[in-house]
């Protein structure tokens, strides 16, 4: 984010709600109703960022009906066709939505890298998963310990070095 941007969503960030709704139909182009002024700025930065990014970038194909996912392609001037099928490309995945604003808003996450890309793998309806959730309460300094340790000894997280530490305790106990 350019400084630019920053002292924009500053100032912007002090307008009351109703003048904040007014400047984002002004900025990003469509009106809203959205009380949450967290979300309001949120969306401003992305449309100020992707309007740099989009003068900032040197035009290698013309932004005509093609669904190249460059970023010289003004996606608000797409149709939804050609919303989905560069949704498919860039997402890796189908899309059933017909609604530009949200294809467009998805593809401008994807091309930020702040979306999971590929497919999504989903259990069967009815399938019992074969996974349980256990709860565990520490304190401060048992967590604190754990956490020391794990790191210590090169786990990739707490939980990683629990299950290990469980599943060695478990082939002990069996053993025995």
């Amino acid at each position: 984010m350019t400084s630019t941007t920053r002292r924009t969503l500053e100032s912007l960030s002090k307008l009351r709600l109703t003048e904040l709704q007014a400047r984002f139909a002004e900025i990003v182009g469509e009106p809203t109703r959205s009380p949450n002024k967290t979300f309001l700025l949120r969306r401003i930065g992305d449309a100020l960022e992707a309007r740099e990014q989009q003068t900032i970038a040197e035009p290698t194909t013309q932004a005509t009906t093609t669904t190249e996912a460059t970023p010289n392609v003004k996606l608000t001037k797409l149709s939804v066709a050609e919303l989905q099928a560069m949704y498919r490309e860039v997402v890796g995945r189908e899309t059933r939505s017909s609604d530009s604003a949200y294809l467009v808003w998805k593809l401008r996450l994807a091309q930020k890298g702040r979306v999971r890309v590929g497919p999504i793998e989903r259990r069967a309806p009815g399938e019992v998963a074969d996974v349980k959730v256990l709860p565990l309460r520490m304190t401060t300094a048992e967590v604190e310990a754990l956490d020391e340790a794990w790191r210590r000894l090169g786990f990739k997280s707490r939980t990683a070095m629990l299950k290990k530490a469980i599943a060695g305790l478990l082939e002990a106990g069996c053993a025995a």
